[in-house]
C-alpha cells in the first residue's frame, strides 16, 4: 500500500477509493478480505484516515503515514552522491521495562533512518536526519527517553571502525548483487519487447510497482551513507543506475494504465501530477 501511494496515488490528491485500492492491489494476487482487512489496521495504527461518501469508502494518509512513506519515497529517489558533513548524529535512549515494546518500535524506526547501534543504548549516523528524528520523538512522545546529540570526531574509534560496529556493508552489497542479477536480465528483455511493441501498459504498471517495491526493501537495510564514507566500488551505486533505468523504461505505460484503475472521491478537486509520477527523479534532491 505504501508503495502505491508512494508510486502513484500520492500524486493523484492523495486519496483513493477502497475499490480502486483493491482493483490494483489484485494485480499482485491480494485478496479483497486481506487488502480491508490491512486497510483497517493502517487506520487503527494512524496511517491511514478514511471518510465515507455514501456507501462508498475513500483512504489518504495521515501525517503520520506521509511521514512514513515520504522517507522511503525520498530515499529511493533522492540523489545520493553528497560529501559527508563530517557529523556524526548520536542518539542514546533509556526506556523502563515496563514500556519495552516502545523501546522496540524505537529500535525499528531508528534502523530505517540509517542509524547504527555501536553500543548498548547507542545508535549513530553520518546522515542530516536531525529534523526525521525529532519529528520521531515529537511523534511518539520520546523526550524523556532520548537525548539526540552531534559530534565532528569520536575519540577512542576512527570512522571505519564505528562503521563496522554499526553496520555489515559485506551483507547489504550481496542484496545489491542479487537484485543486478535479476533485473539486469530484465531491463534486456523489456528493451528488446517494448522495441517489437510486444510490452503491456498492464505489464508495465505491474512490473514498475514491483521494481519498486523490491527497491524499497534496500530501505530496511542500507543506511545511505555518505559516497565518501562507503566502500569502493560499492554495489549500491549500480544497482541505483539499473533501478533508474528499469524504472523510466517502464514509466509512461504504466501511469496510463494506472489512470485506467485510479477513481477519484467525487468531491475531489485536484490536478494530478502527471509528470512526477512518470518521473519521481526528477525534482527530489
Amino acid at each position: 500500500m505504501f508503495t502505491l501511494f508512494g508510486e502513484y496515488i500520492q500524486h493523484y490528491g492523495n486519496e483513493v477509493w477502497i475499490g480502486s485500492l483493491i482493483n490494483m492491489m489484485s494485480h499482485f494476487g491480494i485478496s479483497e478480505s486481506s487488502i480491508r482487512g490491512a486497510a483497517l489496521r493502517m487506520v487503527q495504527q494512524g496511517f491511514f484516515k478514511v471518510r465515507k461518501i455514501g456507501n462508498n469508502s475513500y483512504y489518504s494518509l495521515t501525517s503520520k503515514g506521509k511521514r512514513t512513506m515520504m522517507d522511503g519515497f525520498t530515499r529511493v529517489y533522492s540523489m545520493r552522491n553528497y560529501k559527508w558533513d563530517g557529523y556524526w548524529r548520536i542518539l542514546t535512549y533509556s526506556v523502563p521495562e515496563e514500556k519495552r515494546e516502545l523501546r522496540n518500535q524505537i529500535r525499528k524506526e531508528l534502523s530505517l533512518m540509517g542509524f547504527g547501534l555501536i553500543s548498548h543504548g547507542t545508535w549513530a549516523s553520518p546522515n542530516p536526519v536531525e529534523k526525521q528524528v525529532m519529528e520521531f520523538i515529537k511523534d511518539y512522545h520520546l523526550e524523556p527517553y532520548v537525548i539526540l546529540f552531534t559530534s565532528s570526531s569520536i575519540v577512542s574509534h576512527d570512522n571505519q571502525e564505528l562503521i563496522q560496529r554499526g553496520w555489515n556493508f559485506d551483507e547489504i552489497a550481496k542484496e545489491y548483487d542479487m537484485f543486478i542479477e535479476k533485473y539486469r536480465k530484465k531491463f534486456d528483455d523489456f528493451k528488446e519487447r517494448a522495441w517489437n511493441n510486444e510490452l503491456s501498459d498492464r505489464e508495465c504498471f505491474i512490473e514498475r510497482t514491483k521494481l519498486v517495491h523490491e527497491y524499497r526493501k534496500f530501505f530496511f537495510i542500507d543506511p545511505s551513507f555518505p559516497n565518501d564514507l562507503l566502500p569502493p566500488d560499492w554495489s549500491g551505486t549500480k544497482a541505483r543506475e539499473l533501478f533508474f533505468n528499469v524504472h523510466q523504461l517502464l514509466s509512461v505505460p504504466a501511469i496510463r494504465y494506472f489512470e485506467t484503475l485510479f477513481e477519484k472521491a467525487p468531491d475531489c478537486k485536484f490536478v494530478a501530477n502527471r509528470d512526477r509520477a512518470i518521473n519521481p527523479f526528477m525534482d527530489i534532491i
